[in-house]
């Protein structure tokens, strides 16, 4: 059933974004019919089998089972208006290298299933209007993308100044009234807005009681991801590019992944009016810049000569998508952009790796370096970066450490000796650090 009707849903959706292309300005007054039954089986089936349920209790599994029950009385409820979106159960997750945590939102299976779906349909749309310097929860898109974008961008202009903004509470800042506005740009399906509506009005779930949410969207739902990009877009993307851009005396560049943007300048009184000016345009929809986490940074292929006229002995760095940021030179002289994984992040990632192996220790070994494979995988593949490799290192060395401890930790003799530690790990070999992407596949991600 499915394989018939992927290429029928491909070409609707495909019909869509070759009309949005083509025409900038149209509103699209009938969108409600792509959001199929098989649509939403097909994004039901991409829902991980392990995933939370929501308020009703409801995992992955059953969803499957019960899907032929509820599919058309969900799908007849949207085309009439009447959807009721399910209370939203919240749960809160460790910030990364932090004590407090940040709020995550868990809906129901079927309904994220039902949001992917509406998600897909819009992105048709919205993926044409989103600007080259947006690249978080875009398809095809993602945080390498951005920082190989930032880095050559930044190697290759005339940059001087780099602004690293942090908007405050992002998520939970949103104006559903200035949200709605801006989807009405282009959608003008009232079943859809009226869909979007209830999702932003759904309750949350916490600590027993549902409360009503006038502001801001969950972290969690497909919806939310797409929505989040889309208020930034007219927010901020559209604003930088048209309205203070070009009064600008020099060069600047915006890189935006979802909330976490840096801003490029090649003088330091642009820098200073932008950061003035983007206050205040903040400030007009409801969102704050967190001053604490704002920074000007003289960054940049000059930011050494200056550094030492100013008594430094290294110009200042930047942080992005979990890397540090820092001015280096390659072999030859010339200046390039160095990374590393941010402090905060490699020791969350060791203390992850430090509970696992203490959690396992009592496991078959085959089973515990397979789990701390799987780990060790993840971790590569997101900072196995060009200008890395000694960050890699550094994990591979604390884990072969930790876990022969764990080893001798559960021994009768009490210590494993290291010559029997290396003939247990000849046999179950840990993963190796590799980078997956070097200097010149990095390059080639970038979008300029």
């Amino acid at each position: 059933m499915q394989s018939e009707e992927q290429p029928v849903m491909a070409t609707g959706l495909e019909r869509i974004a070759a009309k949005a292309r083509s025409e900038p300005k149209l509103r699209f007054t009938s969108l409600a019919h792509h959001i199929t039954g098989e649509r939403v089986w097909e994004n039901l089936q991409r829902i991980p089998s392990d995933s939370a349920p929501g308020v009703d209790g409801q995992t992955v599994a059953e969803a499957k089972e019960d899907f032929a029950a509820w599919i058309e009385p969900m799908l007849q409820s949207v085309h009439r208006q009447g959807y009721q979106a399910p209370a939203i159960r919240r749960v809160y997750i460790p910030k990364p290298g932090k004590q407090e945590k940040r709020p995550l939102g868990v809906p129901c299976v079927a309904d994220r299933a039902l949001q992917r779906s509406t998600a897909q349909v819009l992105s048709a749309i919205y993926e044409q209007d989103f600007l080259s310097c947006s690249f978080g929860g875009r398809p095809g898109l993602g945080a390498h993308h951005a920082l190989a974008t930032l880095t050559e961008v930044i190697a290759g202009s005339k940059v001087g100044w780099v602004l690293e903004a942090d908007l405050k509470n992002f998520f939970g800042s949103l104006d559903h009234g200035w949200l709605l506005r801006f989807v009405e740009h282009r959608v003008g399906d009232p079943r859809l807005i009226s869909l979007i509506r209830r999702w932003l009005k759904a309750g949350i779930l916490e600590e027993g009681e549902i409360h009503p949410n006038e502001e801001g969207i969950p972290q969690g739902g497909s919806i939310s991801v797409l929505l989040s990009n889309l208020y930034l877009h007219y927010v901020l993307d559209l604003w930088f590019e048209r309205v203070a851009k070009p009064r600008l005396r020099g060069e600047a560049y915006l890189v935006r992944y979802v909330d976490d943007f840096v801003v490029c300048f090649q003088y330091r009184q642009d820098a200073l009016r932008f950061q003035e000016a983007l206050c205040k345009r903040l400030g007009k929809f409801g969102l704050t810049l967190e001053s604490a986490k704002t920074q000007l940074v003289e960054f940049g292929r000059f930011a050494q000569r200056h550094a030492s006229k100013r008594g430094r002995k290294r110009p200042e760095t930047l942080y992005f998508v979990g890397f540090t940021l820092h001015c280096t030179r390659n072999r030859k002289g010339n200046f390039k952009v160095g990374l590393r994984t941010e402090k905060s992040r490699l020791k969350r990632s060791l203390m992850r790796l430090r509970d696992l192996m203490r959690r396992m220790r009592h496991l078959p070994v085959r089973e515990q370096v397979d789990n701390l494979n799987c780990v060790l995988r993840g971790h590569y593949a997101y900072y196995g970066i060009a200008g890395n490799f000694r960050a890699l290192q550094r994990v591979h060395r604390f884990v072969e450490r930790y876990w022969h401890k764990m080893l001798s930790s559960r021994s009768r003799k009490g210590y494993v000796r290291w010559e029997v530690f290396h003939r247990i790990k000849a046999r179950f070999p840990l993963q190796q650090p590799k980078l997956r992407l070097p200097y010149r596949e990095l390059q080639a991600l970038a979008v300029l």
